[in-house]
């Protein structure tokens, strides 16, 4: 059992990490609004550069082409990026059963980015994240913007790819409540250090 391991890793303002992630856990992260908390998962994701050493199951980042490493780690920002003016020119094949789980008809396909909300921009692009089946998630806020009801939707969906496929996931929320929920353990960013969140 190997997952994601992190050893003398450092993200810009942060101290150096050791850290390991096994398959299908959840690791919640939190800390203040500029902690670090982004650039931290940035550069696990190997968006910007950074002193240490990463591994998935085993194999070295530098070892992998940086295309490879992207598909296996996948980072979720927190604004998504869309390069092409319709919906489904995103995805290949279409992934139908993601969307029916985000509370997301098939039809969603043929829209112009431009015409989506804010909700329907950060599900769509979880299910285009999920659908290249990554190996580790890197979640950046993920229902920052969603109402309650598709809240509950993403953690269902989350919760249901780490049980099936072990996919392990670094997930970063500012609410108490959801990391307890999707988590089996939280870090706390605090003075550039990362340490443990005490739950009570």
């Amino acid at each position: 059992m190997h997952g994601l391991t992190l050893a003398h890793f450092q993200s810009p303002g942060l101290a150096p990490i050791d850290l390991s992630l096994e398959p299908g856990r959840c690791l919640a992260v939190s800390g203040p609004s500029g902690s670090g908390k982004t650039r931290l998962l940035r550069a696990i994701a190997d968006l910007d550069p950074c002193p240490g050493e990463v591994r998935l199951d085993g194999s070295a980042r530098d070892d992998l082409p940086t295309t490879q490493w992207r598909r296996q780690v996948g980072y979720l920002p927190a604004e998504s990026h869309w390069w092409r003016a319709r919906v489904g020119d995103h995805f290949s094949p279409s992934p139908h059963d993601l969307l029916h789980a985000l509370g997301l008809e098939p039809a969603c396909l043929d829209w112009e980015v431009a015409r989506l909300s804010s909700g329907e921009r950060q599900r769509l692009a979880l299910a285009r994240l999920l659908a290249n089946r990554p190996r580790v998630l890197l979640l950046d806020e993920p229902t920052a913007n969603l109402d309650q009801l598709n809240i509950e939707r993403v953690e269902r969906l989350i919760g249901g790819i780490r049980e099936t496929h072990a996919t392990a996931v670094l997930w970063v929320s500012h609410d108490p409540a959801q990391r307890r929920r999707v988590a089996s353990r939280g870090l706390e960013i605090r003075n550039g250090q990362l340490e443990p969140e005490i739950w009570s």
